[in-house]
């Protein structure tokens, strides 16, 4: 990239505070970016064949997010850890086997993702981020979630596409995770501990992949226990579990059998409410009346054999869900 370029980059990034110079084959971190130190909040140079981040990288006081995905970064500095006021930190696609101490200083950093490098253990240190939301550490070589994970803070985290075979117990002690992603490791069943199931905070359990069919997770103990629910009404799980590839599901109201509902050809109607629940006014024509199940229902403990459907246990308005997924339901 010629002198002039950059230049122009420069000029515009100073009055803007942004900086994006990506796909460029650059091979080192530009030095010229110096000059910005004092103003640049937004700082993208994804897509290069960058290999060290130099040490003046913790002078951008006013960094705010920095993305270096794609490039061939094996390492980086201790003077990460100065950039006080960064928040979001894209690190995907390079070589990273450990993380430097100083990491622990980011305290304003909020979504760390560092998918697609060469991590063999689960990074530490990172309790101390206490304002830390997902913590991405897909597409690794990771075999084991230790105990030290009890320590952080984060709402999400994404272990997808590891080679987990162990899954510390302690899991179940993060205050605030929310969404845990597990699909496509070495994990069987008997390694899934109950309390994620029984006692933790998790409300998505995504296990696809693994060494073990995701309806089996209804055998495990803490399957049908919701520390949330309330004890009056009739008994219902906290989860419900899809083993089939279908891409919608019918859920029937509380207290009704279990009813295993398809569309035509496994498909959802074009119309159908992407997310939670179909508008409460307009239940599907062949949706169960909540003050009576079906003649034909499906008894609980049989599916019919030639029927491509979810497995729905539990109650509530009608919804669509991911696919592959357990997902845990908090009922009213």
């Amino acid at each position: 990239m010629g002198n002039s370029a950059l230049k122009a980059h420069l000029e515009t990034s100073q009055k803007t505070g942004v900086f994006q110079l990506t796909g460029k084959g650059l091979q080192e971190f530009p030095e010229e970016l110096q000059r910005l130190t004092g103003n640049l909040r937004t700082m993208d140079l994804s897509s290069n064949k960058i290999e060290m981040l130099p040490a003046f990288i913790g002078n951008f006081q006013q960094l705010k997010s920095l993305s270096i995905n794609s490039n061939k970064l094996a390492s980086l500095p201790n003077d990460i850890g100065k950039l006080k006021k960064l928040e979001t930190l894209m690190l995907n696609g390079n070589q990273l086997r450990q993380l430097p101490a100083s990491m622990g200083q980011l305290k304003a950093l909020r979504t760390l993702s560092l998918s697609g490098n060469q991590f063999r253990e689960f990074p530490g240190g990172l309790g101390s981020l206490r304002h830390l939301d997902v913590l991405d550490l897909s597409k690794n070589q990771i075999q084991t979630v230790p105990a030290e994970v009890a320590e952080l803070q984060t709402i999400e985290i994404n272990l997808n596409q590891n080679q987990i075979s162990a899954l510390s117990p302690e899991v179940a002690h993060c205050p605030r995770l929310k969404v845990l992603r597990l699909e496509e490791n070495c994990l069987e069943l008997p390694s899934i501990p109950t309390s994620i199931l029984s006692t933790s905070s998790v409300s998505l359990l995504s296990l696809e992949g693994n060494l073990f069919e995701v309806k089996k997770l209804r055998d495990l103990e803490g399957y049908d226990k919701d520390p949330h629910r309330t004890p009056t009404g009739p008994p219902q799980s906290r989860w419900t579990v899809r083993d089939d590839s279908s891409s919608a599901a019918a859920q029937c109201s509380v207290g009704h059998p279990l009813v295993l509902h398809q569309w035509t050809q496994g498909a959802a109607p074009q119309d159908a409410a992407p997310q939670d629940a179909a508008p409460q006014d307009a239940a599907p024509q062949d949706a169960v009346p909540q003050d009576a199940a079906p003649q034909d229902a499906a008894p609980q403990d049989a599916a019919p054999q030639d029927a491509a459907v979810w497995i729905v246990l539990g109650g509530g308005q009608f919804s669509y869900m991911e696919r592959f997924t357990a997902t845990k339901k908090k009922f009213a």
